[in-house]
């Protein structure tokens, strides 16, 4: 069973029906239990760090979380789930979940041509590579993804990121270690590279983690 958290943050449609065109076992959930009992996480979610951790906490899915992980099963965050992953938000100054070590930083784009970039970064960009991920394989260079944020995760360690995309600014949008990967941009919103990396996310064998 492949288990998606709902913690209230944020619709979470697009995540569930992209999962099923793949799966036919999968149930959006707030209950630990089913997260306990689940092969698979996905931790999705849209909106404020300091609201989604309150949630979370509400619901015990943080402990949930932490035991799925050190139990080593695979977890894919996004978006919002690909920053409170780590130990502290700078978004309403947020101790978050800490299963990876790092912060998350307001996105400062420098202009490009003279012309400020807007904030939120939304629409689709580029996402570059570093470094090799059986969750990444068949990802062609300049794979465009879709995305909408205005913080991004900074991992404390660069062997911790994945995969960079620019917007004014270089910032990591992939990031994993273990039986963890995490992606700052929406693979269910991305068109055939988004749904390549979910099927190999379902396909990726946890003892083969990188």
């Amino acid at each position: 069973m492949i288990a998606i958290l709902d913690y209230e943050a944020g619709n979470l449609a697009s995540v569930e029906r992209s999962l099923k065109a793949l799966a036919p076992d999968v149930v959006v959930t707030q209950d630990p239990a089913v997260v306990a009992g689940a092969a698979r996480i996905v931790f999705p979610g849209v909106g404020a760090a300091g609201e989604a951790m309150t949630q979370i906490r509400r619901l015990g899915l943080d402990e949930a979380l932490r035991a799925a992980w050190q139990a080593g099963k695979p977890i894919l965050g996004i978006c919002l789930g690909a920053q409170i992953i780590l130990e502290h938000s700078a978004e309403g100054d947020t101790p978050c979940l800490g299963l990876l070590p790092g912060q998350v930083r307001r996105l400062t784009p420098t202009a490009v041509a003279g012309e400020r970039l807007k904030i939120p970064h939304m629409g689709w960009n580029q996402v570059r590579v570093v470094r090799a991920h059986p969750v990444l394989t068949g990802i062609p260079p300049g794979a465009e993804f879709y995305f909408v944020h205005s913080f991004y995760p900074s991992p404390a360690y660069d062997h911790l990121i994945l995969g960079v995309t620019d917007y004014g600014q270089e910032f990591p949008s992939i990031i994993g270690a273990g039986t963890i990967l995490a992606t700052q941009f929406h693979p269910e919103k991305s068109g055939r590279f988004g749904l390549l990396l979910l099927k190999n996310f379902l396909n990726w064998n946890p003892r083969h983690a990188q």
